[in-house]
């Protein structure tokens, strides 16, 4: 139940990510409307510019922080949000306990 509430934080924020891309392009267009103008507004193409670097940074924040987590969880390595590196884990110790097993048979074979 817990990975649901962090898959659904993740799609929470990528479709915020989306909304400030879509946010950012409007920003880009309004500046490139007012440098198409005779007389650009100097402050109008200041303020949607930084806008616009602002939109950029918290976008690259973001998708990087998107991407190591991504990383994290295709590498295996335990996180908040997956059951992998337990599964993983249980796993491996079954396999130890089949080689036990046959180890301990052979062994029983050998004595008598």
């Amino acid at each position: 139940m817990a990975g649901y509430g962090v898959a659904n934080e993740r799609l929470r924020v990528l479709e915020e990510l989306e909304r400030e891309i879509g946010a950012s392009l409007q920003s880009a267009g309004t500046v490139i409307l007012e440098l198409s103008k005779e007389k650009a507004g100097e402050r109008q193409l200041e303020r949607q510019a930084a806008q616009f670097s602002a939109a950029m940074a918290k976008v690259e924040a973001e998708l990087s922080a998107q991407i190591r987590y991504l990383t994290q969880v295709a590498t295996g390595q335990p996180h908040e949000g997956s059951s992998y590196a337990a599964r993983k884990a249980c796993q491996l110790a079954l396999n130890r306990l089949d080689y036990a097993r046959l180890k301990l048979g052979e062994l029983a074979r050998a004595c008598e």
